[in-house]
């Protein structure tokens, strides 16, 4: 089970194909669903608590999202990074655009500025 995978509402999936450059992998991972999340672990298992953080926010508002667990590729952990220019995971994404991490989906959400985020 070394394979990297991503997680579509429960169902592992097969990464996208690893002779392309890393950016075109990690574009093609943040494009593949409206709201995307590179998270160590899984949503049925997250492997830190910010993780498991966001994965409750985003269940909490009902909404459907694909997951990369990042400690599963470690050329994707250090690529989003750079990518993103963001040092740490989790990291959301919504229709391609950075979002923020644990903080400020957190802050957020007791804003009242992710519902709206989310739906757009």
């Amino acid at each position: 089970m070394n394979n990297p995978f991503e997680v579509v509402q429960g169902v592992a999936v097969e990464e996208t194909n690893k002779n392309l450059d890393l950016n075109t992998r990690i574009t093609n991972l943040i494009s593949s669903a409206p709201i995307f999340l590179f998270m160590k672990g899984t949503p049925d298992m997250p492997q830190c608590g910010f993780s498991a953080n966001v994965v409750k926010i985003l269940n909490h508002h009902g909404v459907s999202f694909k997951t990369f667990n990042i400690l599963s590729d470690m050329d994707i952990r250090d690529g989003v990074k750079q990518f993103s220019n963001w040092p740490t995971y989790p990291q959301l994404y919504v229709k391609g655009q950075l979002v923020g991490g644990n903080d400020i989906v957190t802050e957020l959400m007791h804003n009242g500025e992710l519902e709206e985020i989310l739906k757009n």
